[in-house]
């Protein structure tokens, strides 16, 4: 059996070479594929649950709008943050169905709050997989079709920046579709990958949102307040609103 998984690894990675079996990647194998078993029972079973994180109002201090972000409601391990598990699911289908989940549960507790009063809008992250290989577009017809109560123009879809480079014209039709019926479109952690400028011109997002690496050293670091400007200026050009992500401090806001 290992011999044969050493030959089918071979043939993978073109002709004309050999392979050698390694003990410890199986290992790792075979434990991503048990994790990735028990998250798509805990899809399964309604144990995800959405936080928030306030999106506020910089010049004001109102909280305007929030960003919905997934947790694993474990029934043994208890709460577990997206890092230890979204990471090792990313290429897998099971990430389609969470997200389209994230999208559904976004848009159903917008609508109470908005019958309680708070107009507020909601941002949920896309996986690029989703994205890119998901029939997002049928996808999140059905999922709005199917909350009618809630508001499109007060969602908001943000994109990996290097995901929405993988295929710009595939991507730029698809938000320019949706943004026809409100829905808004983010660019997320903007300006850590390493895309070609000139593609800004055309992908038709409403915002970009500073990676919380640049606001972190924000006050020490002369050389990312000329990134944080570079970017603004460039946000200025293309109509792009700013997010700034992680500001914890006063001095950092003040900046």
């Amino acid at each position: 059996r290992h011999a044969d998984q050493a030959m089918y690894a071979a043939k993978l990675a073109g002709k004309n070479r050999f392979s050698l079996f390694d003990p410890t990647h199986e290992s790792r194998v075979r434990a991503n594929f048990g994790l990735v078993r028990k998250i798509e029972d805990a899809l399964a079973r309604g144990q995800f649950i959405l936080h928030y994180q306030p999106k506020v109002d910089c010049l004001n201090g109102r909280v305007v709008g929030l960003e919905a972000l997934i947790r694993w409601q474990h029934p043994v391990l208890g709460l577990r943050m997206p890092g230890e598990f979204l990471p090792l699911i990313e290429h897998e289908d099971v990430i389609i169905g969470i997200g389209n989940w994230v999208i559904a549960e976004a848009l159903r507790q917008q609508a109470r709050l908005r019958a309680a009063g708070h107009d507020l809008s909601i941002s949920v992250n896309i996986a690029a997989r989703q994205l890119l290989k998901g029939q997002f577009a049928e996808q999140l017809d059905a999922i709005l079709a199917g909350h009618a109560d809630a508001d499109p123009g007060r969602l908001e879809i943000e994109i990996l920046e290097t995901a929405a480079l993988e295929d710009v014209v595939a991507v730029s039709q698809l938000i320019a579709e949706f943004q026809g019926r409100g829905v808004r479109f983010a660019l997320d952690d903007f300006g850590t990958g390493y895309s070609s400028l000139a593609y800004l011109r055309d992908l038709p997002a409403d915002e970009v949102k500073l990676d919380r690496s640049f606001i972190q050293t924000l006050v020490h670091s002369e050389q990312d307040r000329a990134i944080v400007k570079a970017i603004l200026d460039l946000a200025q050009v293309f109509r792009f609103t700013v997010t700034a992500e992680g500001v914890e401090e006063e001095a950092q806001l003040a900046i």
